[in-house]
């Protein structure tokens, strides 16, 4: 019925609709239901691209059934999806929306829900028996999935004044992991030309290398400038004065009238 939950057949409605390359609205419209609720439906289990009306409704049922168990999830967001009036439901679909959307950008499922975790805290870090409580998952899981962050340079150590490591995510980490995959592409760029070189200029496979080559030597170049850009961009604080604005005015030469 129109404002109760999504029923096997809604989601398998969802899938086709999806399939057919309709849009959230006109969907939901099929359905008498809120654009949101089909959207919010959607990006909770795969994304476009990923639905599946079976394993959307079984994904539901096993979050109702944690739900009910003696432990409810809403523990771990306490007081974290409580504060400043915020709607503990609310918060808890937005952290596995947004889990589902790094998963989709190649991130692994542990490694994004700490992601999401870091970015989500109002305590701008977490310490690893925080994120284990928060997760409910074991230290060892948040240990290796620090690990991985950190070789991707999403993830920065610091120590507090309890001399206890904890992780953060920042402005400038996103950089960083900006820079290295610049330097990724790089090192593909050399790669494809050297190609080039053992295949024999002209050659298709060396002319297909090349604008490999080429295309990638762009983006790299582009998504440097674009780094560089934001970071000095978002970097300055309002109301400071850029080096235009702090320059003094230089006087007018004299005419010698």
């Amino acid at each position: 019925m129109p404002g109760g939950r999504l029923t096997h057949k809604d989601r398998q409605q969802i899938a086709l609709g999806l399939a057919d390359g309709l849009a959230y609205a006109e969907i939901a419209r099929g359905l008498d239901r809120p654009t949101s609720t089909v959207t919010r439906e959607v990006m909770r289990n795969g994304g476009a691209a990923g639905y599946r009306a079976d394993l959307a409704h079984r994904a539901t049922e096993q979050r109702a059934h944690r739900r009910r168990s003696p432990a409810p999830r809403l523990s771990r967001t306490d007081p974290q999806a409580q504060a400043h009036g915020r709607d503990p439901e609310a918060v808890r679909a937005y952290e596995e929306q947004f889990t589902t959307v790094m998963m989709q950008s190649g991130l692994p499922k542990m490694m994004s829900r700490v992601m999401v975790a870091l970015l989500m805290t109002d305590a701008g870090s977490l310490t690893a028996a925080e994120l284990a409580q928060r997760l409910q998952v074991s230290p060892a899981t948040v240990s290796k999935s620090i690990a991985f962050l950190e070789s991707q340079t999403l993830v920065r150590r610091e120590r507090d004044e309890r001399r206890r490591e904890r992780y953060a995510v920042d402005g400038d980490l996103w950089y960083q992991s900006m820079t290295a995959s610049v330097q990724a592409l790089v090192q593909q760029v050399q790669v494809a030309r050297e190609g080039v070189g053992v295949l024999g200029p002209g050659t298709p496979a060396a002319v297909r290398l090349e604008n490999v080559a080429r295309f990638l030597d762009f983006v790299a170049e582009s998504l440097a400038r674009a780094a560089e850009q934001a970071r000095e961009v978002l970097s300055t604080v309002p109301g400071t004065p850029t080096e235009e604005t702090a320059a003094p005015m230089e006087e007018p030469e004299s005419s010698g009238l």
